[in-house]
């Protein structure tokens, strides 16, 4: 059963545009390094509600199974993406669930 990753990120206030940049442009690098990911997308939060609670950011994996998600979490890209990523953040959400 395929398996939706979502990763919603609230970033420091104080993060440059430019580092914020990168970490994003890693982000979807990690996409194309990991087998198993079959649908990849990211967008930045705009929603009218104001009920974001300062997370601005969604990565939307879809993984094909559960062996394929269990993977990349401990593939050496996305542990050194992880340590890139986690000095940026006040905050984090990951969700995943089966499709």
């Amino acid at each position: 059963m395929a398996i939706r990753h979502l990763v919603l990120l609230n970033f420091k206030d104080d993060l440059s545009p430019a580092t914020r940049t990168e970490l994003e442009t890693a982000f979807v690098a990690l996409s194309l390094q990991i087998d198993g990911i079959t649908t990849f997308d990211w967008g930045i939060n705009h929603s009218v509600e104001g009920l974001g609670k300062g997370f601005t950011h969604v990565f939307n994996f879809t993984f094909v199974d559960a062996p394929a998600r269990d993977a990349y979490m401990v593939h050496p890209a996305h542990l050194a993406f992880v340590a890139q990523l986690q000095p940026c953040l006040n905050d984090v959400i990951v969700l995943d669930y089966d499709l």
